[in-house]
C-alpha cells in the first residue's frame, strides 16, 4: 500500500517521516509501533474492558498482516499491486498463498501485466509451500522477508555485475537521451508536492525512467467525435487517448489533473470531462461532451497537469445554422420605406439562425431565391408579388442585398418572407413617390422651416366620427406635426399636437368616398386617435418618415437608436467639464448621505466624474467604489422593501412603481426627483462608453415606463404590473358580459383589515354610472388610469424633472417602453456562477445524480438568454429575476432526483424545485430539457 493509500489511516508508515501523527492514545508515530503494541501488557490499555481489547488486539493483527504483505511485495518489486489484493479480499499472505494465476477474470481486474505475472507465479509457489510451514506473523519470517530484499552479493556477482553495466552502460545514455529529447521538462520539473505527471517522472523509479514506462502528455491523442464542421446546437464528443512514454495504455484518473478549457475569444464553454473507466481497454480514455450556441473558431485547450497533451491548443470550427426567418431582418430598418417610382432601391437583410449568429449565405440564382416580397397596394384585396434583384455582393459580407423597383405611385403594404416565413421585421410600408413628389419632400427636409403644411380632412376624433368633415390643417416640422383649423380662415386654432418619434405611428388606408382622398390615422399612444383623409397624404406621410429617421439616427432597429442616443448624449454634454468630483457616504445611510453630499449640484456637476469613499473604509475608487455605490443606492431607492416604490404582486420577483402610501419620513417629492437624476446619471455614464457602462438596479412597471416616455397607459399594462389583478378582474370583464354585474365607474379602496376606506369616482358622478358591454373598455382604461398615473402623478412628474434635467425628454422619446427598459437596465441576462452559488443541489441521489447535476450545468452553460428563460419560467412561474439575481429567489432555486427513468423533468412552481430523472447520455438528457421547458412551461407540472 502506498503513501496516499495510507491516508485513510491516522498513521504512517516509518518510511515516510513527513506523515507523522500529532495527536494518539498512545505514544506511536508510525504503523510499524502501532502494530508491535501487546495490548494485554500496554498500561495505556488496562482501563479498557475485554470486548474493547479484544477490538483493538483485532486491528492490530490486521495492520500486522497487512504489513507483512506489504512488505513481501516491497520485496518482490509487486508493491503496485497492493491495493488492488486488498480491495479483491487478499488482505493477508495466508490468503495471498491461495492466489489463482488461472483465474483470468481476476488477472484482467488486478491488470497484471505479463512480466509481473512471471515473478508472482515463481514466488507464490513458494509462499504456497510455506504456508503450513512457516507462521508468517513470526520475526523469523521478518527477518527472511528483508533478507530476500538485500541478498548478499559474491565476488563472482560483483564481477558479472560490472561487466554486464558497462554493456549496458552505453545502452542506458542513449535511452535516457531519447526521453530527455521527448521530454525536456523532466531537466526542470523538481516539486514533489503535487501529484503531476512531472512529478511522477521525477518520483518514478530509475528502471521506469528509463524504459519510459510513465504518463507523457506527448503521447496522448484526442480523438474527435465528428468528421464534418460541426454546426451550433449539436452536442460534440472527443476523446482523450492516454499513454505511458514507452506507448502502452495509462490507466488516467482524477489525480492526474486532466484539464479541458474551450473558449470564443471572452466566451469560455463549461465542458463535462468522464475521466477513466473500470473495462481494461477504455481506462485510459477520457471523454469531453459539451454543447455551443455562438458560431466561431474556437481554441480547445487539453492539459495534464498543466502541460498541453499533442497538438493541443486545438481549433475547431462551428459553423452558424439554418437561416430562420424569426431572427433574420432587415438592417437600417423603418416601418415606412420612401422610394422613388421607376428607380432601383437597396435594402440590406441579415440572415441569422435560431441562436442569433449571422449566417454566411449565397443566392445560387435569382431563380431559387427562398426570399420573396410579396406588395399589396393598399385599399387593394389582390396583392401584386414583385420579383426583386437579389444578390450578394463582396463589399458587404453576410448581408443580403435587396434591389427593388415600384413602377407605380402609390401606398403599399409590403410582406418580406423567407421560405415562406415572415421576417422578424418584414411587414412594412412603402410609399412610392413620382419625381416631382420625391423633390418636394426632399426640400421640405432640408428647410426646417415651421411653414410646411398639408390640407385635410378630419374625419374622426377623441373616438367619434364627425358627421361632416372638418378642414383642418397638417404643419409638419422636424419636432411635431400639428393639426389647426382656422376660425374666418384667418385665427388659426391648435387642436392636437404629436411629436416627431417612433410613438407616432401611421396607418394607411383606401381613398374616402366622401372626400375622395386616402385616408390615414395618426396615433401617439397618449392621446386619442385620429382619422383624417388628405390629396397630399403621401407626401405628408413621406416628410413625417424623413423627418423621423433624421431624429432618430437613420434607423427604428433598437441597437441603431441605442448608438444613436449615446452619440446624442456626448454631444449634448460636450462642453461639460469632466474632472473628478469627490464624495464622501456613510454606507450605513446610503440615501440620505448621497441626497445630502449632492443636494447642491447643478448639471454640470452631475456630469463630472464621481469618486465616492465611504465613510471608515479605506481604498482607492478606480471604478469599483462607484459602482458599488450605484447599486446599493438603487437598492435603497427601487427595492420595496425601503418603501419609496412598491409591487402590485406581493412576492419579491414582482415590478416595482412608485408607492403613493409610502411612510412619513419619505413623503417628500424630492426622493424621486433624486431617484430621477441617479437614473439619468446612469445613463450618460453609459454613453461615455462601454468602461463606464452603468445599469440601474431595477425592474419597472411597464406603465411607469410608457408615463416616462408620454404614453397613454391602458388598462393592457395590468397584464405586466399586476398580473393578478388581470386574471381575476380585467380578463374577466374584458372577455364576458358584464350588464349583470352591477359595476359602476368608481373603484372601493381597502385598508388592511379588507374594509372599504374609501370610494374614488372614475367620472364624476361615476357611483351612479353603470357598467355595461359598450363602455366597458373606456372602464377598464379610467380604471388603468386611476391605478397607474393618477394616483403617482405627482411622483412621476417629480421623477421626470430629474431625470429630463441630465437626459433630454426628446431622447427618451425614441423608445418605446420595453426598449427604454432594456437601455436604463440591460438585458435579463443570467449569470451561470449566480446560480450555481444560490442552487440547492438536494442529497440522496448518489453517484449517478451527482453526473446527471454535472451534465444540467454543462447544458445551461450552452443556453441562450431565451432559453434560460423559459428554464426560469418552467421552474419558478416567472421569466424574469429579481433584482438581486438568483439569490434574492424566495424560496432558493432547488434541483432533486426524481425517481424515474428517461421521462421529462418535472418542477414544484411553489417551491421554485426542478426534479430530473435519471438519463443514460447527456444528449438524451439535454433533449428532454429543452421539450419539458419549451413544452410545459406553464402549469405545475409535465410528465
Amino acid at each position: 500500500m502506498g503513501e496516499e493509500q495510507f491516508g485513510r489511516c491516522p498513521f504512517k508508515t516509518a518510511s515516510s517521516p513527513e506523515h507523522r501523527v500529532a495527536d494518539t492514545p498512545v505514544d506511536c508515530k508510525y504503523l510499524e509501533e502501532l502494530a508491535g503494541i501487546d495490548v494485554e501488557t500496554n498500561t495505556r490499555f488496562q482501563h479498557l474492558d475485554t470486548d474493547a481489547k479484544m477490538l483493538i488486539s483485532f486491528a492490530i493483527q490486521l495492520l500486522q498482516d497487512e504489513l507483512n504483505m506489504k512488505e513481501w511485495l516491497e520485496g518482490k518489486g509487486l508493491q503496485e499491486y497492493l491495493d488492488r489484493l486488498i480491495l479483491h479480499g487478499f488482505t493477508n499472505l495466508y490468503v495471498l498463498a491461495d492466489l489463482d494465476l488461472n483465474d483470468f477474470d481476476l488477472l484482467l481486474t488486478l491488470r497484471i501485466t505479463f512480466e509481473d505475472f512471471m515473478i508472482f507465479r515463481s514466488n507464490l509457489k513458494e509462499l504456497h509451500q510455506a504456508k503450513n510451514q512457516v507462521d508468517f506473523r513470526s520475526e523469523a519470517w521478518r527477518h527472511y522477508v528483508r533478507a530476500t530484499r538485500t541478498p548478499k552479493m559474491t565476488f563472482l556477482s560483483i564481477i558479472f555485475s560490472i561487466i554486464l553495466f558497462v554493456i549496458l552502460l552505453p545502452i542506458l545514455i542513449i535511452i535516457i537521451c531519447k526521453n530527455l529529447l521527448d521530454n525536456p521538462r523532466l531537466l526542470f520539473s523538481t516539486s514533489r508536492s503535487r501529484r503531476t505527471p512531472q512529478t511522477r517522472l521525477n518520483s518514478a523509479s530509475f528502471l521506469n525512467y528509463i524504459i519510459g514506462s510513465f504518463l507523457d502528455p506527448n503521447k496522448c491523442r484526442v480523438q474527435w467525435g465528428w468528421s464534418d464542421t460541426p454546426v451550433v446546437g449539436d452536442t460534440l464528443t472527443f476523446t482523450i487517448s492516454c499513454h505511458r512514454n514507452n506507448g502502452t495504455r495509462y490507466p488516467i484518473s482524477s489525480r492526474d489533473n486532466l484539464s479541458v478549457n474551450i473558449h470564443l475569444g471572452d466566451h469560455k464553454i463549461d465542458p463535462i470531462v468522464e475521466i477513466g473507466s473500470e473495462a481494461e481497454k477504455s481506462s485510459n480514455m477520457a471523454k469531453v461532451t459539451y454543447t455551443v450556441h455562438r458560431a466561431g473558431r474556437y481554441a480547445v485547450s487539453v492539459k495534464l497537469g498543466g502541460v498541453d497533451i499533442c497538438g493541443s491548443p486545438f481549433e475547431k470550427t462551428v459553423n452558424p445554422g439554418e437561416v430562420v426567418a424569426s431572427n433574420t431582418s432587415f438592417l437600417q430598418h423603418s416601418s415606412t420605406f420612401v422610394v422613388t417610382q421607376g428607380e432601383f432601391n437597396e435594402l440590406a437583410i441579415e440572415p441569422r439562425d435560431e441562436f442569433g449568429n449571422i449566417c454566411d449565405q449565397k443566392l445560387a440564382s435569382t431563380f431559387d431565391n427562398p426570399y420573396e416580397i410579396q406588395v399589396t397596394e393598399v385599399g387593394e384585396l389582390k396583392p401584386e408579388t414583385f420579383s426583386p434583384v437579389w444578390q450578394v455582393t463582396d463589399e458587404v459580407k453576410n448581408k443580403i442585398m435587396v434591389h427593388i423597383k415600384m413602377p407605380h405611385t402609390g401606398c403599399y403594404k409590403a410582406l418580406a418572407t423567407y421560405q415562406g416565413k415572415t421576417l422578424k421585421n418584414g411587414e412594412f410600408n412603402i410609399l412610392v413617390l413620382n419625381e416631382t413628389d420625391a423633390g418636394k419632400v426632399k426640400k421640405n427636409v432640408a428647410k426646417k422651416s415651421l411653414n410646411i403644411w398639408y390640407e385635410a380632412y378630419l374625419l374622426r376624433s377623441n373616438n367619434e366620427r364627425h358627421r361632416k368633415l372638418k378642414k383642418v390643417f397638417c404643419y409638419i416640422s422636424p419636432k411635431q406635426l400639428t393639426i389647426k383649423e382656422f376660425y374666418l380662415r384667418i385665427i388659426p386654432k391648435r387642436l392636437y399636437t404629436f411629436r416627431v418619434c417612433p410613438a407616432t405611428k401611421f396607418q394607411f388606408f383606401g381613398v374616402n368616398n366622401e372626400s375622395g382622398h386616402p385616408m390615414f390615422t395618426i396615433d401617439d399612444g397618449s392621446q386619442p386617435q385620429l382619422e383624417l383623409a388628405s390629396k397630399e397624404r403621401d407626401i405628408l406621410a413621406a416628410t413625417f418618415t424623413q423627418f423621423l429617421l433624421k431624429n432618430i439616427g437613420g434607423s427604428e432597429t433598437f441597437h441603431d437608436k441605442q448608438d444613436f442616443f449615446f452619440r446624442e448624449v456626448r454631444q449634448i454634454h460636450t462642453r461639460r467639464n469632466r474632472s473628478k468630483m469627490n464624495l464622501t457616504i456613510k454606507r450605513s445611510e446610503i440615501l440620505e448621505s448621497s441626497m445630502k453630499a449632492t443636494k447642491y449640484f447643478t448639471t454640470s456637476d452631475w456630469c463630472k466624474h464621481m469618486e465616492i469613499t465611504f465613510v471608515g473604509e479605506e481604498g482607492l475608487d478606480w471604478g469599483g467604489v462607484r459602482r458599488e455605490w450605484f447599486e446599493i443606492l438603487c437598492l435603497a431607492l427601487f427595492s420595496p422593501e425601503n418603501h419609496l416604490f412598491t409591487r402590485f404582486k406581493e412576492d419579491n420577483q414582482g415590478l416595482v412603481h412608485p408607492n403613493p402610501n409610502r411612510p412619513h419620513h419619505l413623503a417628500k417629492q424630492k426622493y424621486f426627483e433624486f431617484a430621477g437624476k441617479i437614473v439619468g446619471k446612469c445613463l450618460y455614464e453609459s454613453a461615455m462608453g462601454l468602461g463606464y457602462r452603468q445599469l440601474v438596479k431595477a425592474r419597472f412597471t411597464r406603465s411607469f415606463l410608457a408615463q416616462l416616455i408620454g404614453l397613454r397607459v391602458n388598462y393592457r399594462y395590468f397584464e405586466t404590473d399586476d398580473p393578478d389583478t388581470y386574471v381575476t378582474k380585467i380578463k374577466y370583464i374584458e372577455e364576458n358580459d358584464v350588464d349583470n354585474l352591477d359595476l359602476v365607474f368608481a373603484e372601493e379602496e381597502y385598508n388592511s383589515l379588507g374594509e372599504v376606506e374609501k370610494i374614488v369616482e372614475l367620472l364624476p358622478d361615476g357611483s351612479n354610472i353603470p357598467v355595461t358591454n359598450q363602455n366597458k373598455m373606456r372602464y377598464l382604461n379610467m380604471l388603468a388610469h386611476y391605478k397607474f398615473t393618477n394616483s403617482v402623478s405627482d411622483e412621476i412628474e417629480h421623477f421626470l424633472k430629474g431625470l429630463n434635467d441630465i437626459i433630454p425628454d426628446h431622447l427618451l422619446s425614441i423608445f418605446d417602453e420595453n426598449e427604454l427598459e432594456l437601455l436604463m437596465c440591460g438585458s435579463s441576462s443570467f449569470d451561470l456562477d449566480d446560480f450555481k452559488r444560490n442552487c440547492v443541489i438536494n442529497s440522496g441521489g448518489g453517484y449517478n445524480f451527482r453526473k446527471i447535476i454535472g451534465w444540467f450545468w454543462t447544458i445551461v452553460a450552452s443556453f441562450t438568454q431565451e432559453e434560460m428563460a423559459r428554464l426560469l419560467q418552467f421552474t419558478t412561474g416567472c421569466s424574469q429575476l429579481p433584482p438581486g439575481g438568483f439569490s434574492d429567489l424566495s424560496p432558493r432555486f432547488q434541483i432533486s432526483a426524481s425517481p424515474t427513468y428517461c421521462t421529462l423533468p418535472t418542477a414544484h412552481t411553489c417551491f421554485n424545485q426542478l426534479c430530473l430523472p435519471s438519463y443514460d447520455s447527456i444528449e438524451q438528457m439535454q433533449k428532454a430539457l429543452l421539450v419539458a421547458i419549451n413544452e410545459g412551461s406553464e402549469g405545475f407540472g409535465l410528465v
